[in-house]
């Protein structure tokens, strides 16, 4: 079994204490269960978590960070893929400098990570994460290659469709929000739970790329355009992990 260690959405339990933007459950996701608190939610004062803003680490965010097809010994294996949008507000402005990060598995469908023993290769050329940041007129541009599918031991023959997980950082490094972006046309999308989860198909939709003919490269790597839209979970803006 393929276990993604930052799968899927916090479920919190159908008890009013949490709030109403806590009441979110998708009974066919079976491990949305183990992962509900079992208490409310404990606020802490605001001066203990809020900061001016994202918090890089040590290291400024480099360009090469975009282009998870390198920084190895050779090259991946897989599909390569450009993956690129707009970070957007629910006006249709533009976000410059957001930090995006990414993670996925790799073409044959393992992440990189010691939890996954999912019995596809690791590709030594591919750890399957990668970060930038969004320019003037909030785009970001990711080069990868498209991940495959994987078993996860949800339901019976439970299999997730082709994604890439994505962290979107706001003002403030606590205003955080992750996603999941799939590929046009998976055939995995009516027996996915999570995908599912998501009940307005519309919305539903908003998850899925769109193939891009004019920045795909000839004899080198196809692309999938993706646009983010970041608000208050009205019609047009992309669901979040957690969202209804």
């Amino acid at each position: 079994m393929s276990v993604n260690p930052y799968e899927g959405p916090v479920v919190l339990p159908d008890d009013p204490s949490f709030g109403p933007e806590a009441q979110i459950d998708y009974p066919g996701y079976r491990s949305t269960r183990w992962r509900a608190p079992s208490r409310p939610l404990v606020t802490f004062p605001e001066e203990l978590h809020s900061l001016a803003g994202p918090v890089f680490g040590e290291d400024a965010v480099d360009p090469f960070d975009a282009d998870l097809t390198q920084g190895h010994a050779g090259e991946p294996l897989g599909e390569r893929s450009i993956v690129h949008g707009r970070l957007l507000d629910e006006a249709g402005r533009p976000i410059s400098g957001a930090l995006i990060e990414v993670w996925q598995a790799n073409a044959g469908g393992r992440y990189h990570h010691q939890v996954d023993q999912h019995p596809a290769p690791l590709d030594p050329n591919f750890t399957g994460a990668g970060r930038c940041l969004t320019d003037a007129d909030g785009r970001y541009r990711f080069v990868t290659v498209k991940p495959g599918p994987y078993p996860w031991g949800n339901h019976e023959n439970a299999w997730r469709p082709s994604h890439i997980h994505f962290s979107v950082f706001g003002r403030l490094f606590t205003q955080r929000l992750v996603t999941q972006m799939y590929f046009p046309g998976d055939p995995l999308f009516p027996y996915d739970p999570i995908f599912n989860a998501v009940r307005d198909p519309a919305s539903r939709e908003l998850l899925v790329s769109r193939f891009d003919i004019d920045e795909t490269q000839p004899e080198w790597a196809l692309a999938y355009e993706w646009d983010i839209v970041l608000g208050r979970g009205g019609r047009g803006t992309t669901p979040f992990e957690g969202s209804p």
